[in-house]
């Protein structure tokens, strides 16, 4: 790109590579040693921000933040920003150091200008930020017969480059330009059984006695390369190989911060009859997974993309526990979404499973949440269901403490805006003896704020 009019430089080619080229609205003349104030190895320099580059090793930032997508799979193979933090190889020793420099001229730059001089220092160069950027270009400038120059070093160092801050935009990559015979080799490579890690990284030794694949998918460098590669999965031989590397590990998955993303990734891309080994294993593990921080998400998208006897399958194990989900912090959720659904059967499931115990569920926080749902959603054909919680709770000796309760006050509310006629009648006669009582209670009172719902409904 020519300078001229352009807006400034391009942060994207400072990290690593520019997808957009001489089409980029941004400056790529601007040469690393002069963004960087003479450090072109800095990462954070790189940008020409002006501010102190970030130390190498540093935690900061959203690598490894909590939220849902936080490790799903760049739509771009550029370089991140940053240093080497999170899971991988330490780049940051002497020796690593010293191969970097010998990689690049004075100015920061690759020495090399074709694949072929880099033979044999590949894994070194795809682990630097600058040498990742230059064999990306030379993917885009060469296709298909630059892939295979480099593919077999890349082969032999696939999970190595996997798990790598650089390395694994590098394989995002080559996944997009590659054949189906080398992403065939990729499949095999990852899928062998870690049996005897040099590797040292802990996303990689918890997979130990598993297939590379899932050591790396949970890692948080690891887990965009295996989304990519379940991304570009186009034949049956392919799918039928990612499914074997994955089945032994999927309840592992589910329940990790960035393994996570790789189970919804396969429910996005493949077909319902190609994911039943996830909805076996979900409704085999429904509890254990329902009541895990990442695990409960993964089960409510299970259930959107699960069809016929694997839905019903799922939503019947879901209501068949749903008093112990229900009391859960994270599993009260999965039966909420359940009872979203609108499936009769399956709310009148959830609702007589929970019979009985509807008094002390209304006192806890989670659980009321469920009761309140089971009284709001739901057609006529649920009335009857319904019913039955509101003569049970009208009936409890609980229900003084539930007026005055944090949470059982709008339970109690609800039993009034669902109830009619003659349970209306019955319930608020059931109240009024202890109407002078809750005058004084801070959550009473909320109730007696809304004194409509003690009036006579038809």
């Amino acid at each position: 790109s020519k300078g001229g009019d352009k807006q400034g430089f391009c942060r994207f080619f400072a990290q690593g590579y520019c997808s957009r080229g001489d089409a980029c609205n941004f400056n790529h003349e601007k040469t690393l040693k002069e963004s960087s104030g003479g450090n072109p190895s800095s990462p954070g320099a790189a940008l020409g921000s002006g501010k102190e580059p970030r130390a190498k090793n540093s935690r900061k930032g959203r690598v490894g933040s909590s939220t849902v997508g936080s490790a799903s799979s760049s739509s771009s193979s550029n370089c991140p920003t940053g240093g080497n933090s999170g899971g991988g190889s330490n780049n940051t020793s002497a020796s690593k150091d010293s191969e970097r420099i010998e990689l690049l001229d004075a100015d920061g730059r690759v020495k090399y200008t074709t694949l072929e001089e880099t033979v044999g220092q590949v894994l070194t160069l795809a682990r630097d930020q600058h040498g990742c950027r230059f064999i990306q270009r030379k993917f885009d400038e060469g296709g298909a017969a630059a892939v295979q120059v480099i593919f077999p070093e890349v082969l032999e160092n696939a999970v190595e480059l996997m798990i790598d801050p650089f390395g694994n935009y590098l394989v995002q990559k080559l996944l997009e330009c590659c054949s189906d015979d080398q992403r065939v080799s990729i499949l095999q490579a990852v899928n062998e059984v870690e049996t005897n890690n040099t590797i040292s990284d802990p996303a990689i030794e918890r997979g130990e006695g598993l297939p590379k694949v899932i050591g790396v998918a949970l890692n948080t460098h690891g887990t965009r390369a295996v989304q990519k590669l379940v991304e570009t999965l186009n034949s049956s031989h392919q799918i039928e190989l990612m499914i074997e590397g994955l089945r032994p590990g999927v309840v592992m998955l589910t329940k990790d911060l960035n393994g996570n993303h790789v189970v919804q990734r396969c429910l996005q891309r493949l077909t319902a009859e190609d994911n039943e080994f996830i909805y076996t294993a979900a409704g085999q593990h429904c509890v254990e997974i329902a009541t895990h921080r990442h695990g409960c998400c993964v089960l409510q998208r299970c259930v959107d993309h699960a069809v016929g006897d694997q839905r019903n399958r799922l939503v019947h194990e879901i209501a068949s526990n749903s008093l112990v989900l229900s009391q859960d912090p994270f599993g009260n959720y999965v039966v909420q979404y359940v009872l979203e659904l609108a499936i009769p059967a399956a709310s009148s499931q959830v609702m007589k499973q929970l019979g009985g115990e509807y008094p002390s569920l209304s006192l806890q926080k989670f659980s009321s949440n469920v009761v309140e749902k089971c009284l709001k959603l739901g057609g006529p054909e649920l009335d009857p269901d319904r019913a039955n919680i509101v003569r049970e709770i009208m009936s409890s000796s609980a229900l003084p403490g539930l007026l005055q309760d944090a949470y059982g006050n709008y339970v109690v509310q609800s039993l009034l805006t669902i109830a009619k006629g003659q349970l209306h009648a019955e319930l608020v006669e059931a109240i009024r003896p202890h109407l002078m009582a809750i005058k004084n209670s801070p959550y009473g009172k909320r109730i007696l704020a809304r004194s409509h719902l003690l009036q006579k409904k038809t």
